[in-house]
């Protein structure tokens, strides 16, 4: 299944590749489900990345993001794979996705990964 959401993703060319400029992309309202009570869970996403030949195209992002409205998954799982599904897709020079989610049981819980592209240098 995780194929068939990273399918979802698409991108565009990068105008201007030369240049490192940052995109940030704030997603409030993402949903999926707990595995262990089934319940669902609700977060704020937030994605910052330097392009380098690919940005991600919004709509389908958004349609990504939907697909694990019904996902039983963790909160440090579902954050890494989106991690890693996006970084596959653009291949950034940097990349990061903060992950807050919402408080349950008086816990709130919060996920930062991030990637940096190796250089040749």
């Amino acid at each position: 299944m995780a194929e068939e959401f990273r399918d979802l993703l698409e991108t565009f060319e990068n105008q201007h590749p030369g240049r490192d400029y940052t995109i940030e992309i704030d997603c409030p309202e993402f949903t999926s489900v707990c595995p262990k009570t089934g319940q669902p869970d609700f977060g704020s996403l937030t994605f910052t990345y330097i392009p380098d030949k690919l940005c991600v195209e919004l709509k389908s992002l958004k349609m990504y993001l939907q697909a694990f409205r019904n996902e039983g998954i963790f909160y440090e799982n579902v954050t890494n794979r989106i991690h890693d599904d996006l970084v596959s897709a653009l291949n950034p020079r940097w990349f990061r996705v903060v992950a807050d989610f919402t408080a349950r049981g008086g816990i709130s819980t919060s996920i930062t990964v991030e990637h940096t592209a190796e250089t040749d240098e």
